[in-house]
């Protein structure tokens, strides 16, 4: 069923209104008696059936509540050197699919996108609208939050995974070696374009970092986010 996220725990009653409303209404074209999903971002789903819709709001009644069975039992945080273009939002949106908890942009000496505080906080307020839509496209039970850029050294002194992996071309252990099918929090460092300088690196593994190969091909630094989440997937058995 389609879902939808909203910022409270319901009780018997929903009003949605603005672009959630226009969203059942028009986009959707859902009528009085149709089922949907209503997650209260802290992992509960609520089944609900539209009742009213009217031409600024729509009305729903809460059937029933129950824990999401969609998320991960691994959480995976994903420090993202800051890339230029739109590549950031394809990033968030796959990332976002496949299971991530959180993203953070991170500036690194090689990264060629550097925006100001005001580009960088109204980007920030746009990411965060992809990752919403894309846990409602798939079926997330918390919206992943995209945090503020922040340079790398303040990456590195707030990670508190218990397992922390930077990739780098320079070479690492297999990501097997790393983690494995128990593991329950992990943070990955990737690189922007051009890559982590050797200093960062060894900046990254001060803090407790391992360095880690996504085999014997260089990835682009949207796609290796992507094949690394998915492998963590795969490892911790969250792909079954």
């Amino acid at each position: 069923m389609q879902k939808l996220f909203i910022d409270y725990t319901p009780e018997n009653e929903i009003i949605l209104d603005g672009e959630q409303a226009r969203h059942i209404a028009k986009s959707l074209r859902m009528r009085v008696g149709d089922m949907l999903v209503v997650n209260d971002s802290n992992g509960s789903d609520f089944g609900c059936s539209i009742e009213e819709i009217t031409k600024d709001s729509v009305r729903l009644s809460v059937c029933y509540q129950q824990a999401s069975n969609s998320e991960p039992t691994c959480r995976v945080r994903i420090y993202q050197g800051n890339p230029k273009g739109s590549k950031l939002e394809d990033i968030i949106q796959k990332c976002v699919e496949l299971g991530v908890c959180e993203i953070v942009p991170v500036l690194t000496k090689r990264c060629v996108s550097r925006p100001d505080e005001k580009s960088a906080k109204k980007k920030t307020e746009r990411y965060n609208k992809i990752a919403l839509e894309a846990a409602q496209q798939s079926g997330r039970g918390i919206v992943p939050e995209v945090c503020d850029l922040i340079s790398l050294k303040q990456a590195v002194s707030q990670d508190d995974s218990d397992i922390k992996i930077v990739f780098y071309e320079g070479g690492g252990e297999p990501l097997g070696n790393l983690v494995d099918e128990n593991a329950k929090s992990v943070s990955i460092y990737i690189g922007p374009e051009g890559g982590f300088e050797r200093e960062e690196v060894d900046l990254i593994t001060l803090g407790g970092a391992k360095t880690a190969t996504l085999g014997k091909r260089i990835l682009r630094t949207q796609t290796a986010p992507v094949a690394a989440l998915t492998a963590i997937m795969l490892i911790t058995k969250n792909l079954e």
